[in-house]
């Protein structure tokens, strides 16, 4: 029984770390969004798009990943297959800042909604109390009035 709740706590770790992983990655994605292309127009510098993608955890091996169940695997591969799609584009695109800005807007939604299925199959990220973090947006407020 030990051996099962130490693959649990394991498995629950991985999870964690991927989710957190990928969690920074979107918030850094949405803070500097309009300031990366600013820098790429002005410097002419891929380094504040691509520093923006980077990724904690790239040392994640298969051996850690193997921890996963299968839908987990495939779901964490869509996500990081996103992101380098990404990244790919950043680091050998030719194009101009406002082309660069449309085509990431189309690879940056595909990313969100790789990052909604990661988020609803793998769970949010621990916080540092120990707390699950849990982002949110009103989507529509009603006026809801006393009569």
């Amino acid at each position: 029984m030990a051996r099962r709740k130490q693959v649990d706590e394991t498995t629950a770790r991985v999870r964690n770390l991927i989710a957190l992983d990928a969690a920074n990655i979107m918030r850094r994605l949405e803070a500097r969004r309009s300031e990366m292309f600013v820098l790429f127009s002005r410097l002419r510098s891929r380094e504040p798009m691509l520093s923006t993608l980077a990724t904690r955890y790239s040392t994640a091996t298969f051996h850690d990943l193997v921890n996963l169940p299968a839908r987990e695997q495939s779901v964490v591969d869509q996500f990081y297959e996103c992101l380098d799609t990404l990244r790919w584009y950043f680091t050998y695109t030719e194009d101009m800042p406002s082309t660069a800005q449309q085509t990431f807007t189309t690879l940056h939604r595909r990313l969100e909604e790789a990052h909604r299925q990661l988020v609803a199959t793998l769970g949010h990220p621990v916080s540092p109390d120990g707390t699950v973090v849990v982002e949110g947006e009103v989507l529509r407020r009603e006026d809801k009035r006393l009569t």
